[in-house]
């Protein structure tokens, strides 16, 4: 018998792994969001859902009031997946900063708040803030902290009761916005566990738990293992240590997560991945339709060919970054942002933020990955816009240098390639799809990929 969903029915196992599915893929939930029904999908399973995200993944699901709020152990910083705004644009260091301010204010506001009060209440804080500031005068600001304020009602935390935030960005002197604030969507938002000025950076954010016996150490990297499956597109062995990636190679793992998930589990000799066909688990899907991820999946048969061509030019290897730099990197990026004239850390604090970070990685025998320049990349962009005429729109044959760029980011975020200076190194997962066979159908129906 599985030791997870024990006490499901097998006449509702599909039902309660698509619970796990949303609840993964949504760790907030509220009355109407992401939809309706989705809350009462939830709780319909509470309690084996406890049960088993906290075994499983070491993660905590709360429900209280009209929300239910997973609580999640991370081990790395992911940048695939930012916050966006309702025109589909991904929020910068303003928006963040706005959105935590508007949490800030409204975990001390009343049930209501007119938009211009929060506006005002978010600008003392953000004008104290060097390098921010908040000016209603500014059409920037104003836009940005609109995308914050949108953010937060999509998710019922906010709900308009009178006027609009639109009118309000186009004029605050003549538009304004009443709403209703939802306190328990607003608490489960902001649960900090530390204060913002004891956090040396955001590696001081992640996953440190440390075993005690050699069963909670196998406990601890059973969790990991399947954390980074569902939390990443894909999982290669070189980038996790030896003791998580023996849980990836098991046979339990691959069971446990088709239990829970309904996911199958695709081994290879170089890692794992989570293959969604039906079920929407993931925000953004690869291979999947649009004119870019089109033009990323015939690009990757196109690497995977040069890669592979025994008649043409050897192509050039060479070693990739380590999980672990790139995630240094990623860090150290973040903590550009960190306010450091508030911190309270004591001077040998600040010297131990990268000591503990667990991402060493073991690298292949020879870390040594073929590289595609960005000239092949775009030659190969430019005959794919040939050979599918029909399926690209104007604005891409104009300007076949942007589509790269976007095939380019989208192949990255999935795992298929390192974007590196001149081009992008070239990671197995490719080689997946390099049999892929595109039809061309006119621009009224959207090409078939198989």
């Amino acid at each position: 018998m599985s030791r997870f969903a024990r006490d499901v029915l097998e006449g509702e196992l599909g039902d309660y792994q698509r619970a796990v599915r949303l609840v993964l893929r949504h760790p907030l939930i509220t009355a109407r969001w992401p939809d309706e029904k989705a809350l009462r999908r939830v709780r319909r399973f509470s309690a084996q859902l406890r049960q088993d995200l906290a075994d499983a993944f070491g993660y905590r699901l709360e429900l209280y009031g009209s929300t239910a709020r997973l609580v999640r152990r991370k081990d790395l910083i992911d940048p695939t997946q930012p916050a966006r705004s309702r025109t589909d644009k991904e929020f910068d260091r303003k928006r963040y900063a706005y959105l935590m301010l508007c949490l800030a204010v409204l975990g001390r506001a009343s049930v209501q708040i007119t938009l211009s009060e929060l506006a005002d209440a978010v600008a003392a804080d953000a004008n104290r803030i060097t390098g921010l500031g908040l000016d209603p005068d500014r059409g920037a600001d104003r836009r940005a902290f609109v995308d914050a304020v949108g953010w937060l009602e999509d998710r019922g935390a906010l709900t308009v009761a009178d006027g609009s935030a639109q009118s309000w960005a186009s004029d605050p002197r003549l538009g304004e916005a009443l709403y209703d604030v939802a306190r328990d969507v607003v608490l489960a938002l902001y649960r900090p566990t530390k204060m913002v000025q004891s956090i040396g950076g955001v590696a001081d954010l992640l996953d440190r738990s440390v075993a005690t016996s050699g069963n909670e150490e196998r406990r601890l990297m059973a969790q990991r293992a399947r954390r980074a499956a569902v939390e990443r597109p894909v999982v290669y062995f070189a980038d996790v240590d030896d003791a998580v990636g023996n849980h990836l190679r098991g046979n339990a793992f691959a069971e446990d997560l088709q239990r829970l998930t309904g996911l199958r589990v695709e081994r290879r000799a170089e890692g794992v991945l989570l293959v969604d066909v039906v079920s929407g688990f993931s925000a953004e899907r690869f291979p999947s339709t649009g004119s870019v991820a089109q033009a990323a999946i015939l690009l990757a048969v196109e690497m995977a060919d040069r890669v592979t061509d025994p008649d043409g030019r050897r192509v050039k290897r060479m070693d990739g970054p380590s999980a672990a730099e790139s995630q240094a990197a990623l860090i150290q990026q973040i903590d550009l942002g960190l306010p450091t004239g508030s911190q309270i850390l004591l001077e040998d604090e600040l010297s131990e933020i990268f000591e503990d970070f667990d991402g060493t990685a073991n690298e292949p025998e020879d870390g040594r990955l073929p590289f595609i320049t960005d000239s092949f990349l775009l030659e190969a962009i430019r005959r794919i816009l040939h050979r599918h005429a029909s399926s690209f729109g104007a604005q891409w044959h104009a300007d076949p240098e942007h589509l790269r760029a976007e095939a380019k980011a989208l192949l990255q975020r999935f795992g298929c390639v390192v974007i590196v200076p001149g081009g992008v190194l070239v990671l197995p997962l490719t080689g997946r799809y390099r049999n892929t066979v595109a039809e061309s159908k006119a621009r009224r129906s959207a090409p078939r990929l198989f």
